[in-house]
């Protein structure tokens, strides 16, 4: 629905959320003195957006009474459970809750979350403690990754990008890849956001609201369960959201590349954060000059594979939305923790979200869609490790740093938790050193060429069972090639109308 349809909805054309917060608040919601107009004018007459008022007694013009800070008509005797005794905790809620109904219009209506919010929260969670790239920083990053695309043309035979090397600020990182955010989450944030609607309603509808704490079930208009579900599905996912920002703020101050976790997040370009590099070689003993290199390496190798093998993006990203159509709330955490909000303490609601927010038992179709991105993201950086491995070979410190990279990818960083708390999906490659080990024996057996040549069809991908025995990918692997063939013989038979002349049916034996 437009905004202009919206606004044509409900008896002083506003839309139910605010006709909820009306009820809620007072009929002081909004300045509706101005027919026609959706917001007040400031002393400038300039739009300043509409405002948030309480029934009460008006102080007049230039009166002294009333609440200090608070629209004229405040009553903060009227609140329930004392919240109107502390002024400063009173700014505190009508500033959050400005916030939260201010987010709810602007959400997209297709959309549980307001992205551009989402996007705000992540740029806010890093602060200003993030200076921007150097010239100088940009040509070493530049240097580096030429230089790294000439030692990976030894070792690969993917042909070079040919791109020059980025250098990106973690405020950089997340405009970079917030799409790619927005694509991995938004099938949660819409299952979050309907289990928020469903449970209010149940507690407003059953037993005559018998969930709801006392203090919040009297400021709840009766016949409101609808608006009020429609109004905690939006909430919960601009809340949802928002978490998911501070979350890849968080992670924007952990990654060293565009493609850190495994995925081409900033799109197909190479790109070094040089903030975080530091941190890497923290009690290393290694040279910046070659933790820089190394990991412009894996940037290298990581890209060319994404841009010469363009199924294995939408491969991974197709998995990751097939494992989250799949997920399921906690209704009875949700349920506890909705009955035990404390309407004095908005940010409670927060705690709804992170661990425990999803049930621990998944669906057959989920079960295989983890395997799937748990062992394509395993073959991803096992192909950069053994790629790299190669290309850096003249590196002093090269079996030092792939060791750390090793358990740094295996393991994850705190960010990287908090982030698989809120979505219910960890990205990290669990069998990363059998799949190093299946990508050398393939090389050591049929050279560069042969290795590489397996990325060229998502039908000839290894397995669980080629990384549990690489000696036996080949024998495997024709009999998967064969059967693809009878599968595409029998099709075209099927499409040719062979069938249909000879009696026969697919798959019957002579």
């Amino acid at each position: 629905m437009s905004n202009s349809e919206d606004r044509e909805h409900g008896s002083e054309g506003q839309g139910p959320e605010e006709e909820f917060f009306r009820k809620l608040f007072g009929d002081a919601f909004g300045d509706q003195s101005h027919s026609g107009e959706d917001s007040e004018k400031n002393d400038d007459g300039e739009d300043s957006g509409p405002s948030i008022g309480f029934t009460g007694n008006p102080r007049s013009a230039g009166s002294e009474s009333g609440f200090p800070g608070f629209p004229p008509g405040f009553d903060p005797s009227q609140l329930p459970g004392g919240l109107g005794a502390d002024p400063q905790m009173m700014q505190q809620i009508l500033g959050q809750v400005q916030a939260m109904f201010s987010a709810m219009q602007n959400q997209d209506s297709d959309s549980p979350v307001d992205w551009e919010l989402t996007k705000n929260a992540a740029l806010s969670t890093i602060g200003n403690d993030d200076a921007a790239v150097t010239p100088a920083e940009s040509k070493t990053i530049d240097d580096a990754l030429r230089l790294a695309e000439m030692w990976i043309d030894e070792a690969t035979s993917f042909e070079a990008l040919g791109q020059i090397g980025q250098g990106l600020s973690r405020r950089q990182w997340v405009e970079r890849t917030f799409e790619c955010w927005k694509r991995l989450t938004e099938p949660v944030a819409e299952s979050v956001g309907r289990a928020m609607g469903q449970v209010v309603r149940q507690q407003l509808e059953e037993d005559g609201g018998a969930g709801i704490p006392e203090e919040l079930k009297g400021m709840i208009p009766p016949g409101a369960a609808g608006q009020v579900s429609s109004m905690m599905e939006r909430m919960g996912g601009v809340v949802f959201g928002a978490q998911v920002g501070q979350a890849i703020g968080e992670l924007a101050g952990e990654v060293h590349s565009g493609s850190d976790i495994g995925l081409p997040m900033a799109g197909e370009t190479m790109a070094l954060v040089p903030a975080n590099i530091a941190a890497f070689g923290e009690g290393l003993q290694v040279e910046d000059e070659e933790i820089m290199l190394y990991l412009a390496l894996r940037e290298a190798a990581r890209m060319r594979l994404f841009v010469r093998a363009p199924w294995l993006e939408d491969d991974l990203f197709n998995a990751v939305a097939q494992y989250a159509a799949g997920i399921h709330i906690n209704m009875e955490r949700i349920e506890e923790a909705a009955s035990q909000i404390d309407p004095s303490n908005p940010e409670e609601l927060e705690n709804l979200f992170g661990d425990g927010l999803f049930q621990t038992d998944r669906t057959p179709m989920q079960e295989a869609a983890l395997r799937r991105i748990e062992t394509t993201l395993a073959l991803v950086e096992g192909w950069v490790d053994d790629v790299v491995s190669q290309a850096g070979a003249h590196l002093p410190s090269l079996e030092k740093l792939r060791e750390t990279m090793n358990r740094r990818r295996a393991t994850g960083g705190p960010a990287e938790a908090a982030f698989a708390a809120l979505v219910g999906l960890e990205l990290r490659p669990r069998r990363l050193r059998d799949a190093a080990a299946l990508w050398a024996h393939l090389r050591e057996t049929d050279g560069i060429a042969g290795r590489d040549e397996v990325w060229t069809h998502p039908d000839v991908q290894p397995d669980e069972q080629d990384l549990d025995d690489p000696a036996g990918f080949h024998a495997r692997r024709s009999a998967r090639e064969a059967e693809s063939a009878k599968i595409d013989e029998e099709l075209k038979k099927l499409l040719d109308g062979g069938y249909g002349s000879t009696g026969e049916t697919p798959g019957a034996g002579g």
